[in-house]
């Protein structure tokens, strides 16, 4: 016993010196080695038993259970049966006898510690286990503590980590599933009891203007529901330390819910009794100061419900105002904890027909407390009802509503006991008082689900289309008008001036982009299933903000050059900008409605639309003709920017309606068409004026996608002839560097050019397209776009030191970037338009490819060249011909030695490193050509690719070479198949698979091998594309049926994979690559189970023989995909926890 004192001593001194701040690192990892070499002994758990008895010291009480955790979790299967018994009879008293007295930390941990040996030993040696916690939970002094253990137990028991066999867990969930009905009817009972206790039912309640209300709404929602006395009850008045009591059965029945299924054990009273303690997050009372809660599924949850962590009270004085301020965070919690357990049976989405009656029961239940929280009074309005109420009590309901309407909805919408249309108008009035954006976007959401399952049922029932809708045309009708009063500065300035219009988030969006986007998206939805009615709320609200814009041209004053807005009062300012900031919305919402005038509606909605385009080419041509952008204003860091940005969101939702253009065209192209052309010709009107260096880039850039878009969708004949449009082409083509545009505004405004010369004009002949006269405007184009770089074409060698380099460079870079988006834009157009494109480029691609090898050091400069001929090789590779596409490809393999290749791969995420990428990219295509013109070229890519690249990526992470390089080795054995196997379907068919004729074969090993080679490493990008080429392969060609794969490879494929799961290092790819062993099992099964399956399990080291041959019995001779992935799970666990086992057992023991 001195000993064992003396022992006690000098760890309580270890571990404070441990802990202590002035221990320096060196001396923290001598105490660490001489506390884990103390924890390996046999027998240490004795010495830990005495710790845990006679200290106060939460150091030594934690290391002491962290001792038996380890022996209990790694070591049990070695521990003597003498002492097990021991350990499992002392540590229950241990704990009943100290859990009111220790932190709730410790208490958990020992509890935990329990938990794991039931796990182990329940209830072949443990019987009593479960039985114990059922008592301790029956017991009034001790259910605290059972039910802190029956959490636990839910948490260890029913989702086991992988330290058990999967026959073992199998047991374990039957073992639960039998003790639930039992488990519910206790918990069930303790919330009755609580409740029952509390409440104050007084018979003639005090009159008040809120009295009977909610027995009044009830009665119109869910008329005779049973549960509307119930739930009616005023609300019990729970003591401190019952509510902690019902937050612990709370939290217990909401992890159960998240693992047992839905069946009858749930009972109506369970449920009703739920819904008691969900009303605690609806009292205004409830509000906590403190901020949001513990998470329930947290281990250390219950720290509030301990006595042990109060400081002791003295008198009972001096703590009333810390009390009233626990309970309320108390009765909060009981509110979110109860959501939870709701939102637990809610997001199952299999649904027993049993259940169904039960499940609409709860949407009762849970739509009394939507109406609670939803109820104007006197003295609260909702918003500051809601404003009051727990942040997470509100996030809980918010979630609940979701899973309701995207998991249930199309259940219960249809039953007559569910008052669908009244759930709407909740549901709206909950939506537009969330006192917090996040949550109004969460509601949002919620709308845009239900809209789309309208849209579904709408589509799947066409014949009664309008009874559907005139069932929910109110609420959309309302849902709508609200959502646009939200976007209005007009209505919400306030809330909107508070979104941040600055920051980008992941998305690349600020906060009031999200914001706006959202509702529009809304608006849209709402605008499909009632065009009409949309378009009557929406362009009256947009026609009163631009009378206010179009009026500005009364208040521009100009005196000498300068212009100014003569609009100062800052009341009119204000009022301006909220004008303006509501009109850019607008324009942005009717811009977003644009898909829903054309096709089949484009006759019915024509008057509409021609209005909006009408109205839209009008505000565009003004905002140009009076250059708005340019004035002096009042406030110039708002005024300025609100008119920029109008001036753009008009040209966008004009250009948003190009397909309706491109349609109205087609559709008058043979009748009279001047309606049309002054439509075109003002829109290029209204442009032509902003392309100029001058003009605010967002204005430009505006403009410039408009004309891209009348360009490529509409493609007007008449468009080249227009005087705006001649002068854009004599910008361009002019060489005036002071007036050049941004890089970005000139690249668009050259594509727009080209695609007026190139793309065919819809509704003629080929006959009447002029393509001669065009052809030759385009080459003159061309011609003058591409002058300067031209001129480099005698450019025979570079210095890094030479004073031009850098003028030649930005030739380079600013010239190639334009072709390359000339060609891009025209790839998937006919044949005629890459012809003339090609006849235009074709000097420019000489020259590039005569350049290449003189800048072929300078590594940004290659770069865009080969992105340049990466285009041209996917567009116009037919149009350069053989022999010239040949020139080039020679061209690049010889100047790509193994040197530069290997010094450009090195420089990760450098331009050198993407030069390879697009090289690679290129060789890709090339590959993937069909016919015979490319195939010489397919030795000297496969030699680079595996003699030259591989070996330089292989040993290195370089994922974006290696990702290429990959994609090059698969298209080069799917595209070229027969050059590897020269067998004919038909030959293979006729005679067998045996008789494969094999070529290049050490070419094909040698790429399978870098294929197997990649799944040893831990890149997870690389590893998934690899599989699906393997698998791709194998669907497409029978690779693992070849005689060589079958009989050289297929074992080791499978080895590697199952090494792969036993590892864990690529969890996420589970279903992937057990999938991919099935096919690779399924060429022949005998072999798999016969030879493969022994080989293996004899190759895996860490476990016994018997282990081994319980591990082959396990796996079951099944051929269907199911029971196969079953088989290999059960292995991949059992093998893991043999392994787990076997580590942990003392030196010397003897296994049975």
């Amino acid at each position: 016993m001195a000993s064992e004192e003396a022992s006690l001593r000098a760890l309580e001194s270890l571990m404070t010196e441990f802990f202590h701040s002035y221990t320096t690192n060196e001396r923290k990892r001598e105490i660490e080695e001489l506390l884990n070499n103390f924890a390996q002994q046999t027998g240490a758990w004795r010495h830990c038993l005495f710790f845990l008895s006679n200290t106060r010291n939460e150091y030594v009480m934690m290391y002491s259970l962290t001792v038996f955790e380890n022996l209990v979790n790694k070591m049990w299967i070695g521990v003597a049966s003498q002492d097990k018994m021991e350990i499992r009879s002392c540590l229950p008293k241990l704990l009943l006898a100290q859990h009111k007295s220790v932190p709730y930390f410790i208490r958990n941990k020992l509890c935990k510690v329990i938990v794991d040996i039931g796990r182990q030993d329940w209830p072949m040696f443990y019987h009593d286990f479960f039985t114990n916690t059922l008592q301790l939970i029956q017991s009034p002094a001790l259910a605290q503590l059972g039910l802190v253990m029956l959490k636990t137990t839910s948490e260890e028991l029913a989702c086991p980590r992988e330290d058990l066999s999967v026959a073992r867990k199998d047991e374990l969930r039957k073992l639960l599933l039998e003790q639930v009905p039992t488990v519910l009817g206790l918990l069930t009972g303790i919330l009755e009891t609580y409740w029952d206790k509390h409440s104050v039912i007084a018979s003639t309640p005090p009159p008040s203007p809120t009295s009977g209300e909610s027995v009044e709404l009830l009665g119109s929602l869910f008329q005779g529901s049973q549960y509307s006395k119930l739930l009616c009850q005023p609300m019990a008045a729970l003591d401190s330390e019952s509510q902690q009591l019902c937050c612990l059965v709370l939290e217990c029945l909401a992890h159960l819910f998240s693992w047992i299924p839905l069946s009858t054990s749930i009972t109506p009273t369970l449920l009703a009794s739920i819904f008691h303690f969900a009303r605690f997050g609806c009292d205004l009372q409830t509000k906590a100061k403190t901020g949001s809660f513990i998470s329930s599924n947290s281990s250390s949850s219950n720290g509030q419900l301990n006595p042990g962590t109060m400081p002791p009270t003295s008198n009972g004085g001096g703590r009333n105002g810390q009390q009233s301020e626990g309970v309320k965070v108390d009765r909060a919690r009981l509110g979110v904890l109860a959501m939870t357990c709701v939102n637990e049976l809610v997001s199952k989405n299999c649904v027993p027909m049993d259940f169904e009656e039960y499940l609409l029961r709860m949407f009762q239940q849970t739509f009394f407390l939507l109406q609670r929280l939803t109820r104007e009074n006197n003295a609260h309005t909702v918003k500051s009802r809601l404003q009051d109420l727990d942040e997470s009590y509100l996030e809980k309901f918010t979630d609940f509503l979701r899973l309701f309407v995207s998991v249930h909805l199309r259940r219960i919408e249809s039953s007559p006991q569910f008052p669908i249309v009244e759930f709407l108008a909740l549901l709206f009035k909950y939506t537009f008082n969330q006192p917090t954006h996040e949550g109004y976007f969460a509601c949002l959401d919620i709308w845009s689900v239900f809209l789309d399952f309208l849209t579904t049922k709408i589509k799947s029932r066409l014949a009664d289309r309008d009874s559907v809708l005139n069932r929910y045309k109110d609420a959309l009708v309302l849902l709508l008008r609200e959502v646009l009063n939200r976007i209005q500065f007009r209505y919400n300035q306030a809330q909107l001036e508070e979104l941040d219009d600055e920051t980008l988030d992941d998305d690349q969006q600020t906060e009031w982009q999200k914001y706006l986007r959202q509702s529009l998206e809304v608006v849209a939805k709402v605008m499909e299933l009632l065009p009409s009615h949309a378009f009557s709320t929406l362009f009256p609200v947009l026609q009163e903000n631009l009378d206010v814009y179009l009026g500005l041209q009364q208040f521009i004053v100009t005196t000498g050059t300068s212009r100014r807005l003569n609009i100062t009062a800052e009341n009119d300012c204000r009022r301006l900008h909220c004008s303006l900031r509501d009109l850019s919305s607008l324009l942005q919402a009717v811009g977003r409605l644009a898909e829903h005038f054309i096709g089949e509606v484009f006759a019915a909605r024509f008057s509409d639309a021609l209005a909006v385009v009408e109205r839209l080419v009008e505000v565009t041509c003004y905002g140009s003709q009076t250059s708005l952008y340019d004035l002096e204003t009042a406030v110039p860091s708002v005024l300025k920017p609100d008119l920029i940005d109008v001036h753009a969101q008009a040209l966008a939702a004009l250009q948003a309606y190009s397909h309706w253009l491109a349609q109205f065209y087609s559709e008058v192209h043979s009748q009279n068409q001047s309606q049309f052309i002054n439509l075109i010709t003002s829109a290029i009107d209204a442009s032509s004026p902003l392309i100029t260096a001058k003009v605010p880039e967002k204005l430009l850039l505006s403009a410039c996608h408009l004309m891209v878009s009348i360009t490529s969708t509409v493609r007007p004949v008449f468009l080249v002839t227009l005087p705006a449009v001649q002068n854009i082409f004599n910008l361009i083509t002019t060489e005036n560097r002071t007036r050049r545009l941004p890089q970005e505004a000139h690249m668009l405004v050259c594509r727009a050019l080209s695609n007026m010369l190139l793309l065919p004009w819809p509704n003629l002949p080929e006959s009447e397209q002029q393509w001669q006269t065009r052809s030759s405007n385009h080459a003159s184009l061309l011609a003058a776009l591409t002058r300067e770089y031209r001129i480099l074409r005698g450019t025979v060698n570079i210095t890094p030191r030479q004073p031009a380099l850098g003028d030649m460079k930005a030739v380079i870079q600013q010239t190639l970037p334009v072709l390359r988006d000339i060609v891009d834009s025209i790839s998937g157009e006919s044949t005629k338009s890459r012809q003339i494109c090609y006849q235009s480029l074709q000097e420019s691609v000489q020259v590039s490819l005569s350049l290449f090898p003189v800048f072929i050091q300078q590594p940004d400069v290659t770069d865009e060249m080969l992105a340049f001929f990466l285009t041209l090789f996917q567009a116009l590779r037919v149009q350069m011909g053989v022999a010239f596409t040949g020139q080039i490809i020679h061209t690049f393999l010889s100047m790509f030695t193994r040197e530069q290749l290997a010094a450009s791969i090195l420089q990760e995420g450098s331009a050198g490193c993407r030069v390879v990428q697009k090289f690679l990219k290129i060789l890709q295509v090339v590959v993937q050509e069909p016919g015979q013109a490319f195939k010489p070229f397919l030795p000297s890519i496969l030699s680079l690719c595996m003699e030259q690249v591989y070996p330089v990526v292989a040993e290195r992470s370089s994922p974006e070479v290696k990702a290429e390089m990959f994609e090059l080795l698969y298209q080069i054995l799917h595209q070229n198949w027969r050059y590897f196997f020269k067998t004919s379907v038909l030959t293979s068919v006729q005679r067998g698979a045996a008789e494969d004729t094999m070529e290049n074969e050490a070419q094909f090993t040698a790429a399978m091998q870098a294929f197997g080679q990649s799944f040893l490493q831990p890149d997870i990008h690389i590893f998934k594309q690899n599989l699906s080429y393997l698998e791709s392969l194998n669907s497409k060609h029978k690779l693992y049926h070849r005689k060589l794969f079958r009989t050289s490879m297929l074992f080791h494929f499978i080895n590697v994979l199952l090494q792969v799961l036993l590892h864990k290092s690529h969890d996420l790819l589970q279903e992937e690559i057990t999938l991919a062993i099935y096919n690779m099992a399924s060429v022949d099964f005998d072999a798999f189970y016969s030879a493969f399956m022994p080989e293996f399990l004899n190759g895996c080291q860490g476990v016994d023989t018997s282990q081994r041959a319980v591990l082959a019995r396990n796996f079951k001779l099944e051929q269907d995909l199911p029971s196969f992935t079953q088989s290999v799970q059960r292995l991949v666990n059992d093998l893991r926890y043999y392994r787990l086992c076997n580590s942990s057992l003392p030196t010397g023991t003897i296994k049975l």
